[in-house]
């Protein structure tokens, strides 16, 4: 009996190191980018094989690039923040204000300017940002908006410096929840936040990306989620923009896919309950998590152009 407890530990004992050296695999490259510069695939749509490789091994994940570039007049601008910042800064004629565009998890700037195209239309400056590991930014690293909120708060600072104060931040997914937790720190004065797709909580967020993969998030996001903060300085676990919704006080216009798999309805139905200023939640019946504009662009269009104008009263 004593000899088959020993074994039963032992064997859990190994279990539980190897699961951990995978998971420390699986959390660097889940937040590092490495390759040449070009947008990867999505999970779903890998291989049977690719999948079984990245149960044990982690994804590749090739770090985003710029591929597309606004067909209106631009300016490259550089910003330091906690790494050097790339942005394009595009001017309205009569500019009513300046909207501040963050992209999301394993993207880029240029898959923003359909939004910057929609603003400029509009009457608004915009600044389309890329965080740091993307585009001609610094580093090779995300940390799924936490860190990135510095960056958000420096290309805020940049604009404000400006004289500019009818300021915007729109964000979507990982770009609206460092948006979020932005404001949570810093108390930014900007004219009202448009987020879209903004996920609930950190955990939340992993367990569904690998649940994607077809394994049990428990516990492997909590440990994914752990060695990944290790590995990159910071706190997991408390990245939660469900939280920070309670701090925000600005005009915001959340949005959201009612097909989204990634983002629930009960994690927008949380944010949007906690955000404590005016808010509006606009959702679209037929979009998952993704770019609203090419579904719904007269909507989408609509819904933004109204909210303006309503926030520029504050």
């Amino acid at each position: 009996m004593k000899k088959t407890i020993r074994v039963i530990i032992r064997t859990t004992v190994i279990i539980f190191v190897v699961l951990n050296v995978i998971m420390i695999f699986h959390g660097y490259k889940f937040t590092h980018f490495g390759g040449e510069m070009k947008k990867i695939g999505k999970p779903k749509l890998l291989t049977t094989s690719d999948k079984i490789k990245t149960i044990f091994f982690g994804v590749e994940s090739t770090r985003p690039g710029d591929p597309i570039k606004p067909s209106q007049k631009y300016e490259t601008v550089y910003l330091q923040s906690n790494v050097k910042l790339e942005c394009w800064s595009l001017k309205a004629d009569s500019a009513k204000g300046t909207v501040i565009i963050f992209h999301g998890y394993r993207a880029s700037k240029s898959e923003m300017i359909d939004r910057s195209d929609e603003f400029l239309k509009l009457g608004y400056n915009t600044l389309l940002v890329d965080f740091m590991g993307s585009g001609g930014s610094e580093g090779s690293s995300t940390t799924i908006g936490y860190k990135e909120a510095e960056e958000v708060k420096t290309c805020y600072d940049y604009v404000a410096s400006k004289g500019e104060k009818n300021i915007y931040l729109l964000g979507t997914s990982m770009g609206a929840a460092a948006i979020m937790k932005a404001e949570n720190d810093y108390q930014l004065s900007a004219k009202g936040l448009i987020l879209e797709c903004p996920f609930g909580t950190m955990y939340k967020t992993v367990s569904v990306r690998v649940s994607a993969m077809g394994v049990n998030p428990f516990p492997i996001a909590g440990m994914l989620m752990f060695w990944g903060g290790v590995e990159n300085g910071f706190w997991p676990f408390n990245h939660n923009p469900e939280e920070y919704a309670r701090s925000i006080k600005l005009p915001t216009l959340l949005m959201w896919g009612e097909q989204d798999k990634r983002v629930s309805h009960a994690e927008t139905d949380a944010i949007y309950a906690n955000l404590q200023g005016p808010k509006t939640l606009k959702t679209f019946p037929l979009c998952g998590h993704e770019d609203y504009i090419p579904q719904y662009h007269d909507l989408w269009v609509s819904d933004v152009s109204s909210f303006l104008q309503n926030t520029r009263q504050y």
